[in-house]
């Protein structure tokens, strides 16, 4: 797992829209803590903070550590509100967690070793089935992203879910088959897939998307 992200945070005396705008003259991006049984707060994040937790890539499968008169919270992001022209933070949405809390997050697969498979050798292709696996997992033990070993694959093999190294404790959403995450095919071969692989998953991690304003 990657080093964990800490936001030091202020709460917003001021709600609403001209809080928010205060908020951001100030350098600083406006944001709500929801969850845990307590009220939201509004609070605000250092720009610079939040700019580079996006850059890691993992801004929205990852947890956080919020940081405020040294008290600090284990949250995981929710969503995040991003300027149409300059793509600056607007807005951001924390929820908060406790360490040892199931939640349910989408981890990206990678796929390794693929000079090793007989098959793409042979000029196959990779059909990637799903680059990404929805896990129910703990907030503490949230992988980086899950290893998909190529190695010995000819054409017409697959990678499933169970030969994916999990987090302990960790399951997918998907319980109910051994779903492929990938395929070893042909050149012009239509890919062998489950009928509703490229459909969205059940239970994805739903982002709030509903308008800020009353939060502001």
């Amino acid at each position: 797992m990657s080093k964990q992200i800490t936001f030091n945070v202020e709460v917003r005396e001021r709600i609403g829209k001209g809080g928010a705008r205060e908020a951001r003259r100030n350098g600083m991006v406006p944001g709500v803590l929801y969850g845990g049984g307590d009220d939201p707060v509004a609070i605000s994040l250092k720009k610079n903070e939040v700019i580079k937790a996006i850059n890691t890539g993992q801004f929205l499968s990852s947890t956080a550590q919020l940081v405020h008169d040294g008290k600090k919270q284990l949250v995981i992001p929710q969503a995040i509100q991003l300027h149409p022209v300059t793509d600056q933070p607007e807005h951001v949405d924390l929820f908060r967690v406790k360490k040892d809390q199931i939640i349910t997050v989408e981890v990206t697969v990678n796929f390794l070793n693929e000079e090793e498979s007989p098959g793409i050798k042979k000029g196959a292709a990779l059909n990637v089935v799903r680059h990404a696996v929805e896990l129910n997992v703990r907030a503490d033990s949230i992988p980086d992203s899950l290893d998909a070993d190529l190695t010995g694959l000819d054409i017409g093999d697959n990678v499933k879910i169970s030969n994916i190294k999990l987090p302990d404790g960790a399951e997918p959403t998907i319980t109910d088959r051994d779903f492929t995450i990938a395929s070893i095919v042909g050149r012009g071969i239509a890919a062998d897939t489950e009928e509703d692989e490229g459909a969205p998953e059940a239970g994805e991690v739903e982002a709030i998307n509903q308008s800020n304003d009353d939060a502001e």
